[in-house]
């Protein structure tokens, strides 16, 4: 999949079959409408285009009006989003800005000047409750009317059901807010998970419990930054992470803020995901897991992020989400191989 930031590129596709949204975690909602895309683009013989936007739109309301509380809690960083969207076979994605200029632009602008003249649309795909220009005055009537004028062909899809309730990102972080990570999945079609490059930390982790029995190198974890300020899961959850050997690697991780024991934190306040592999992988040495790209899945919510008072306190508080977690991953294989025996 290509990728462009804005429209000014010379490699972007003379003409496209196009969908536009957030896509905030391209859940399986996300997932059926970029299918339809697919097969409308090869019916045309062009490329298939997702148009996005960073930040979200509702981000640059809420920092314009001073009032945090309009943001909603994101699901994956652009990274993931973008990944997931070539996942789906999308061919072309374009990150558009979301700035003061594109806020207020007119809806019949927005048609002009970026899927006419910047993407050369030959069809657009919309859901039924799609908005777009200032005020969010566009809607699928005047998509059909431009259309008809200006030579593109606009297709409209209904909301994406399962189990006869609305699969939507608000739904997806409704039920990472509740720690409810089998319905997150069930929603996203995919475990949920958290992507990106192995970063340094503090090296804390190494040397909490070191010096216990059978601590080895204490609790070593692997950082990745949430470049998003709120991330719609957070707490200790059991996960898998691949990236650094052939089958997923067991763990134990803390999405969130980490509520510091350290005023002067080198995570400064910001949202972190940090992971401890139950069994560290040899090979990789001390060193060797820093800059590599990994995927955490997040399987299991164990409880909510807490404030230890000491490093004594945190050690125990560790080591206890470790063996829950393991315990977890034992009562979890134990289930699935009773479900395959049943079935067979």
């Amino acid at each position: 999949m290509q990728i462009f930031r804005g429209l000014q590129h010379p490699g972007i596709a003379p003409g496209c079959a196009l969908t536009i949204g957030n896509f905030d975690g391209v859940h399986r909602g996300h997932q059926a409408m970029l299918a339809l895309l697919g097969s409308e683009a090869q019916q045309r013989g062009v490329v298939s285009c997702a148009l996005t936007f960073e930040p979200h739109p509702r981000d640059y309301f809420a920092a314009a009006l001073n009032k945090p509380a309009l943001a909603p809690a994101r699901i994956g960083t652009l990274r993931d989003k973008l990944t997931e969207l070539a996942h789906c076979g999308v061919q072309q994605a374009v990150v558009l800005p979301f700035n003061a200029r594109l806020a207020a632009q007119p809806a019949q602008a927005f048609i002009d000047e970026v899927l006419v003249r910047g993407l050369g649309a030959r069809y657009v795909l919309v859901g039924d409750d799609f908005r777009f220009g200032a005020q969010r005055a566009g809607d699928s009537a005047l998509l059909q009317a431009s259309g008809q004028a200006q030579g593109f062909t606009v297709g409209r899809m209904d909301s994406y059901t399962e189990g006869g309730l609305r699969v939507s990102s608000s739904a997806v972080r409704a039920a990472l807010a509740a720690g409810d990570m089998a319905a997150a999945g069930q929603l996203l079609g995919r475990p949920y998970a958290i992507s990106g490059h192995v970063v340094h930390g503090r090296k804390l982790g190494r040397a909490l419990g070191a010096s216990s029995a059978g601590a080895g190198d204490g609790f070593r974890t692997l950082n990745l930054r949430f470049a998003h300020w709120k991330p719609a899961a957070s707490g200790i959850f059991a996960v898998h992470v691949h990236g650094l050997s052939a089958v997923p690697l067991q763990g134990v991780a803390n999405l969130g803020v980490r509520p510091s024991l350290d005023a002067q934190d080198l995570n400064g306040g910001r949202v972190l995901l940090e992971t401890h592999c139950l069994e560290w992988p040899a090979h990789l040495g001390a060193e060797g897991a820093y800059g590599k790209i990994i995927r955490v899945e997040l399987l299991h919510k164990l409880h909510d992020e807490l404030k230890y008072d000491s490093l004594d306190a945190l050690t125990t508080g560790i080591a206890r989400d470790g063996a829950n977690a393991r315990a977890w991953f034992k009562t979890h294989a134990e289930t699935r191989r009773q479900t395959t025996h049943d079935r067979i």
